[in-house]
């Protein structure tokens, strides 16, 4: 069983950056693909990024494409989403989520494991 707690959220203006982390324990974290997912009032849970268990592979919403980043580092067991040049409309709760397989994973359902999620706030 793996556990996953994010942290790393806050409030920040338009323009700003924020660095998500993702800190996982419970199995080896080098056997799974990561991604991360947000949620905003009202709306469904959607995909965000994703890396293989390398980190050498990986995918993004276009929504974020070029502003976020995501990245892993196997030898602390964490997994981060970069993101900047935030938008009003980036304000949800962010999720880190892990797949027990070592491919990309777009959809919820493909991942096994989640995080409690942590609020971002981006502020016109």
């Amino acid at each position: 069983q793996v556990q996953l707690a994010e942290s790393g959220g806050g409030l920040v203006q338009a323009g700003g950056s924020l660095r998500l982390s993702c800190a996982a324990s419970g199995g080896t974290f080098s056997n799974y693909a990561m991604g991360w997912f947000r949620q905003a009032p009202g709306k469904e849970r959607d995909f965000v990024a994703s890396n293989n268990w390398a980190g050498g592979i990986t995918t993004y919403a276009d929504s974020v494409k070029g502003r976020f980043t995501i990245s892993r580092d196997n030898a602390k067991n964490t997994v981060y989403l970069q993101m900047n040049s935030l938008k009003p409309e980036d304000t949800a709760v962010y999720y880190c989520a892990a797949r027990d397989k070592y491919g990309l994973g777009f959809r919820r359902y493909e991942y096994d494991y989640w995080g409690q999620g942590t609020q971002v706030t981006v502020s016109s």
